[in-house]
């Protein structure tokens, strides 16, 4: 049951970092689910936290470096292979040793074999803080490749490394051949295990498909389960590295996303979702993890009185250096003898090279992998005593994680900083743009027929579109408050215009015409009190002013009604006026100049003189007072209009995919952002034909 608890606990504090991420910009996501993990170990209700790094390795870096593989731009990791194997594996290699020696020299308490352990775990790079860096800092696309990719194979290079070093440290002895040997078998047997079952699984999911076996269901399972599955195949029988063998099989699979209609689109769209929400979980837990284990990692050596806490500080700062230095030194060399892909010519190092150098030294954070490796030194050497320094070399590496994803955090944006303006907020502001031509369009197609189901698709639109302009802070309350005002203005016209026409020809009826004229005069009193109330924004003795004015001619209306009912009792010449006649007539009166005012709407949505979701969201206010001065529709009506709009909403799909075409060969909008526009046409698309 704790265990349970353990992991409902974990998730709730992903949850919370996602919110938390969004009122703190500035600082990365993983920096912060490590602080709230931190928080997390010091509550008295959440369950202690013991890391079997196998499982860890397993259950959490398997499927996301499968997934990192598997999205990874194939073509930018091509271009910078050379520098990205060459960090991977010659890096790791002289960051292991160079480490080693420091610490050894500076604190000669740490055996050599032990320091270099340190040295091999801090070697791999921390491939979900890779992927978060570009929020703040602006990294070229060779830059962030050469990451990704070095994060991919660094890890089995750091893990044969620190294997062999432990094992040196535990035994005593170590032969330079054999581990050559065991890497290379490691490296190989992996990558060309991957690959094999790569093919595969690319011939089973094609064979599946074109006999028509496949199922949303089972593809999805079969995706999740492939990283798990393989990597213990490779570890547990064939013996070589998971990891690899988990990272070549995400280069190359590719789960057939091809074929036409709604079955695949649906079927990919549920897979792309699935791994969007385990990766961000599974992200998020591995760095709540960090950050629940830092605290016990870091106490035992600081409050330990043998230990100087002065020298763990200084140590902490010198492997930083070191590690930060030949990564600075080896990423300078490695772009200085690079050759130019169209010119084959070595370049000089420019300011511009140089700052990307930089740029790619503290995209190297560290992370969980460091300090599951860290955890796994064994207590006891082969002899039977303690392993020597075993909780400073822990403290050591946690300390190096930290200052590391601190400086990712914080010097990044300063040397590579985002110049960019906000994307999210372009692309809504140009979504808002389609939706807004788009509901113009299903205004141009309104008949008395379907009136009722297009303003249901109108309604979904108006929403959608305040949402967005909600959401960018682009909101015009007063645009809207003033149109209120001009279709008050509308109705009175209307009114006013009834009237006239009445006076100058009047009806065969004198009850029928008194009725009609009193209901104007009526409706001409709730008009201006309405407008009255409505010019709140006005100076104060303007208002005074119109409201004294209105009142007056209110009452002037009023006496001379009064005067007319006088007259017609004395003279018998009408019937007394009924009040329900006079109140039907007024709601009919309404109703017309209601419909007014809606087709006054429905022509201002053609027209540049008011906001397009500003006249379709009076126009619903409205509807909804039209509907309920009428009868009540039927049930069989209701369903009709439902059905009718449904077709509606996905004739709207096609017109939203027009008018983003439209932008697009206008050059309104650039290929990725109309890509990105239709992406969310087809899913809404796809959704509607599911419900169907």
């Amino acid at each position: 049951m704790s265990t349970f608890t353990l992991i409902l606990c974990i998730l709730a504090a992903v949850v919370l970092s996602s919110f938390l991420s969004r009122f703190i910009p500035k600082v990365s996501t993983p920096l912060v689910q490590i602080a709230l993990g931190i928080v997390a170990s010091q509550l008295p209700f959440f369950p202690d936290t013991d890391l079997d790094p196998e499982l860890f390795m397993v259950l959490f870096i398997a499927p996301l470096l499968y997934l990192e593989a598997h999205e990874i731009d194939k073509s930018s990791l091509l271009k910078s292979l050379k520098i990205s194997l060459s960090l991977a594996i010659g890096l790791a290699i002289a960051t292991m040793a160079a480490v080693g020696l420091t610490v050894n020299t500076f604190w000669p308490a740490i055996p050599l074999a032990a320091a270099c352990a340190l040295g091999a775990a801090l070697g791999p790079t921390d491939a979900v803080a890779v992927s978060s860096l570009g929020k703040e800092a602006s990294l070229t696309q060779r830059q962030l490749g050469v990451l990704q990719g070095e994060s991919l194979f660094n890890d089995a290079s750091g893990i044969v490394g620190f294997q062999f070093s432990i094992l040196a440290a535990v035994t005593g002895t170590f032969s330079i051949g054999e581990a050559a040997g065991e890497f290379a078998l490691s490296f190989v047997g992996g990558t060309l295990l991957g690959l094999a079952i790569g093919i595969v699984v690319n011939w089973v999911f094609e064979t599946i498909r074109s006999l028509g076996w496949e199922t949303t269901t089972t593809r999805i399972l079969m995706e999740l389960f492939l990283p798990f599955l393989l990597y213990l195949a490779a570890e547990d029988i064939a013996h070589v590295s998971g990891i690899l063998a988990v990272v070549a099989c995400g280069l190359f699979v590719r789960f057939d996303h091809t074929g036409v209609g709604p079955n695949v689109a649906r079927t990919n769209i549920v897979s792309n979702s699935v791994w969007t929400v385990l990766s961000f979980s599974l992200n998020g837990a591995v760095f709540i993890l960090l950050g629940m284990l830092l605290p016990d990692a870091m106490s035992r050596s600081w409050e330990d009185p043998g230990v100087s806490n002065t020298m763990l500080i200084e140590v902490i700062l010198l492997v930083s250096a070191v590690v930060i230095g030949m990564r600075f030194l080896w990423v300078s060399l490695m772009l200085r003898i690079t050759k130019d892909e169209h010119t084959g010519q070595r370049r000089r190092m420019t300011p511009e090279r140089w700052r990307s150098a930089a740029v790619m030294t503290f995209g190297g954070a560290k992370g969980t992998i460091t300090l599951s490796l860290m955890l796994t030194i064994p207590y006891f050497l082969s002899s039977g005593e303690l392993f020597p320094m075993r909780d400073e070399l822990i403290f050591i590496a946690s300390g190096v994680i930290i200052v590391t994803l601190l400086l990712a955090n914080f010097l990044l944006p300063l040397i590579a900083p985002n110049r960019s303006t906000d994307n999210s907020a372009e692309i809504n502001s140009i979504t808002i743009e389609v939706l807004r031509q788009t509901v113009e369009e299903l205004t141009r197609r309104v008949t008395p027929e379907n009136r009722r189901a297009v303003l249901m698709v109108i309604d979904s639109y108006t929403k959608r579109i305040t949402r967005l302009k909600q959401r960018i802070g682009d909101t015009d309350p007063q645009g809207y408050e003033q149109l209120q005002i001009d279709a008050l203005h509308w109705e009175k016209d209307y009114v006013k215009e009834h009237l006239a026409a009445i006076r100058q020809h009047p009806l065969g009826d004198a009850h029928e015409q008194e009725l009609e004229v009193e209901a104007c005069e009526r409706m001409l009193d709730q008009i201006m009190n309405t407008l009255r109330h409505a010019s709140a924004n006005s100076s104060r003795s303007g208002r005074a002013v119109s409201q004294f004015r209105g009142r007056f001619r209110a009452l002037q209306r009023r006496v001379i009604a009064l005067v007319r009912r006088l007259d017609s009792k004395i003279r018998r010449t009408t019937p007394l006026m009924n009040e329900n006649e006079l109140l039907v007539r007024v709601r009919r009166l309404q109703t017309e100049a209601i419909e007014c005012v809606i087709n006054r709407l429905y022509d201002e949505i053609r027209r540049d003189n008011y906001n397009t979701e500003h006249c379709s969201s009076l126009l619903l206010d409205y509807r909804r007072a039209d509907s309920a001065l009428r009868s009540r529709p039927t049930a069989e009506g209701s369903t009709a209009a439902l059905s009718m709009a449904e077709d509606v909403k996905r004739e709207s799909y096609g017109i939203e995919l027009g008018v983003i075409q439209d932008m697009f060969e206008a050059g309104d909008i650039s290929r990725a952002q109309a890509r990105a526009l239709r992406r969310n046409v087809y899913v809404m698309s796809v959704d509607a034909d599911s419900s169907m």
